[in-house]
């Protein structure tokens, strides 16, 4: 049976992805995005603001599941999303698939408050997937234009590993999650096939594209400096290079068999990922 889902971040890494799986599944995603912006022709495209409440009972409307992706830039989003969920339970709203990250435990800081808040209300479907860092922030985020213009990636993680995912893996695993029959009310880990240092991934890289590629070891104070450059506000700043310093004591080295699991399939290397996007570089 086909399910009209609500994609918040609907145009972002996962959330596009999410999207288009579900059409293309026969679902009816509904897109929740600041602009028009139209990657399938005749998907439905809703106007939503997560700064704006006025905008939440239209997007809501008729809606089954959801997918929630905070908004970026706000170093707190727990009230802005707390809110949200009891507004889409008013209107029967009744699953939410919540994008977390792997360092953020139930009843932890931003995203991990959110978790709690659905964990604990046992009128709702829920599940939480908690992924490690992207492989995207290779290709299109913050690492892209070091990469390609520098042939550096800064980071205040000394050698410390992360186990790197796809954006891709995430979504087919949230689509799987937004509509299985019995709601798994749970929580995963997500991760790549395999643990590595920005060192490890700057050498993946190079190798690849031919060009010489390094990981530029920070403080977490530089880090922190380095996104203020960028624009972000100093608590949101400071947020961001702590996780470095966690990945730095070893947190991170870890991977599951989440994706596999929950797919069929196993998550994509680094490896094939950087041969998949190896023009963004060049």
């Amino acid at each position: 049976m086909s399910k009209k889902i609500l994609v918040t971040g609907g145009t972002g890494n996962t959330g596009a992805q999410v999207a288009k799986r579900l059409y293309e599944m026969g679902h009816k995603p509904i897109v929740a995005s600041r602009s028009d912006k139209k990657f399938i022709a005749d998907m439905e495209i809703v106007k939503f603001d997560w700064l704006d409440e006025n905008t939440y009972n239209h997007a809501l409307k008729g809606v089954e599941a959801v997918y929630l992706v905070a908004p970026s830039g706000v170093a707190d989003p727990v009230s802005i999303l707390s809110n949200f969920i009891d507004i889409a339970k008013k209107l029967d709203v009744r699953r939410f698939v919540l994008l977390s990250a792997s360092l953020l435990e139930c009843g932890g800081p931003a995203m991990g408050k959110v978790h709690q808040k659905l964990a604990k209300d046992k009128d709702l479907e829920w599940c939480v997937l908690r992924p490690s860092w992207f492989m995207q922030n290779f290709s299109k985020q913050q690492h892209l234009s070091t990469i390609r213009d520098e042939g550096k990636i800064y980071a205040a993680t000394d050698d410390g590993k992360i186990p790197f995912i796809d954006a891709d893996d995430i979504a087919e695993v949230a689509v799987h999650a937004l509509t299985i029959t019995n709601s798994y009310n749970d929580d995963f880990i997500l991760t790549g096939p395999r643990a590595l240092s920005y060192g490890q991934a700057a050498e993946i890289i190079s190798e690849a594209i031919d060009k010489p590629v390094s990981h530029k070891k920070l403080t977490v104070e530089q880090l922190t400096q380095r996104w203020q450059g960028f624009g972000l506000d100093l608590d949101y700043a400071k947020m961001l290079s702590e996780m470095d310093t966690v990945i730095k004591d070893g947190v991170e080295d870890r991977t599951t068999d989440s994706v596999l699991n929950i797919t069929g399939k196993p998550p994509i290397s680094l490896e094939a990922f950087v041969l998949k996007n190896i023009g963004v570089w060049q």
